[in-house]
């Protein structure tokens, strides 16, 4: 009987731990503005690329050729661009393709840069051979290196994705490898290998979650950066062809009529600025929200600065 009572203590002792917990989370979120605003912004970009289709009345591709670069007005309300297509449904749909190419090359390139990042940190004779061929990578500039895989592979989203996953895997697998080989050297860690665990229980097991962290926050970065990438391909004709609609050749067409319809390049301009500015957030917020040690730290070495 006292066992029962003594087991119901504890239940009751770790439900009210994990409700407290919960709440100061909740706050620390709600307190954080950066995490706040810039999550708010992402969920706002990511509603209008995944549902904002679904509203649009006007086709995307449907030209107009008497309608062709008309004013923002009532019946559209961001303009025509120069083949009499609605603005603001070319660039709702942009915003899927920019969103889908961001989403999908942060996830494969999160995948394998973790995959060779943690294999790199753990052995040693892979470490030489993997990091010298991402120094290598990174050693030339992404946009450049972009460029020439879309030369290579051909304009397309699927060779998009594939060209900028190759261009930002490097990078996660550096910040992975970082923070694993800080793991690899823990007590328990070496405990382990002494108890006789295999590599794969310790290097997926124990090392692979305390890099989650870092991983999450630079994942969010990598979002921002290919999203600019991507525009960019687009905008130089090595990116999305076109007709389909990509924030970067709405702007490439918007160039060539820059001082006739202003609207064309200003306001994919803006959704371009505003989503890397939510990412920028989303990351700085969720860096100070994992490691707010780091967020005290950073603030005391400001003072020191400005005194």
């Amino acid at each position: 009987m006292e066992a029962a009572n003594k087991t119901d203590d504890f239940q009751t002792i770790k439900s009210n731990l994990k409700k407290e917990q919960r709440q100061l989370n909740n706050k620390r979120f709600f307190n954080n503005k950066l995490l706040v605003t810039g999550s708010a912004i992402f969920l706002f970009l990511t509603l209008v690329a995944f549902i904002g289709p679904f509203l649009m009345p006007y086709d995307p591709y449907g030209m107009v050729v008497t309608e062709r670069l008309q004013a923002p007005s009532g019946d559209h309300i961001l303009g025509t661009d120069d083949y009499g297509r609605d603005l603001l449904t070319r660039i709702v749909y942009g915003a899927q393709v920019s969103m889908g190419v961001g989403l999908a090359v942060t996830i494969i390139s999160s995948v394998f840069g973790m995959i060779i990042g943690l294999y790199a940190s753990y052995y040693t004779f892979l470490d030489h051979i993997l990091m010298r061929i991402c120094d290598g990578l990174m050693a030339i500039p992404g946009i450049l290196l972009a460029i020439a895989l879309m030369a290579a592979l051909g304009p397309s989203v699927l060779n998009v994705i594939i060209a900028l996953s190759i261009v930002f895997t490097p990078n996660i697998a550096r910040v992975v490898r970082s923070s694993a080989l800080v793991v690899r050297e823990q007590m328990y860690i070496e405990a382990m290998r002494v108890q006789g665990a295999i590599s794969f229980r310790i290097i997926w097991g124990h090392i692979a979650p305390n890099t989650i962290s870092p991983l999450v926050v630079q994942a969010t970065f990598v979002f921002a950066e290919t999203i600019i990438s991507e525009a960019a391909l687009s905008f130089l004709g090595a990116g999305v062809p076109a007709p389909d609609p990509s924030w970067g050749n709405i702007l490439f067409a918007g160039k060539l009529v820059v001082f006739k319809a202003w609207w064309m390049v200003v306001f994919p301009g803006f959704v371009i600025a505003l989503s890397v500015l939510g990412l920028n957030l989303l990351g700085d917020g969720l860096r100070d929200f994992i490691d707010p040690h780091a967020t005290s730290k950073n603030k005391k070495l400001r003072k020191k600065i400005d005194k």
